[in-house]
């Protein structure tokens, strides 16, 4: 399972599922972050956490925490 955390700066990749339970997969939802949904990896603070990516159009930051619980599918991995 590659995870959001695992893609690579410069990579765009598609969710194809949500980990988690309760509120926590519920505020990744809130963001836009939804099955399906491309994702542009932008940059990765100097010590991994916070990761930066583009949604939906949008720049938003995610926590390494966070991005562990977004099962991805990248380009090379299709």
């Amino acid at each position: 399972m590659k995870t959001l955390r695992d893609v690579a700066i410069g990579s765009t990749c598609v969710v194809k599922k949500l980990h988690g339970e309760g509120a926590i997969k519920r505020r990744i939802m809130d963001m836009g972050v939804t099955k399906n949904v491309e994702i542009y990896v932008r940059k990765v603070a100097p010590l991994g956490d916070p990761i930066e990516v583009t949604v939906r159009g949008y720049e938003l930051s995610i926590r390494k925490e966070d991005a562990e619980k977004i099962e991805v599918e990248t380009e090379e991995g299709r």
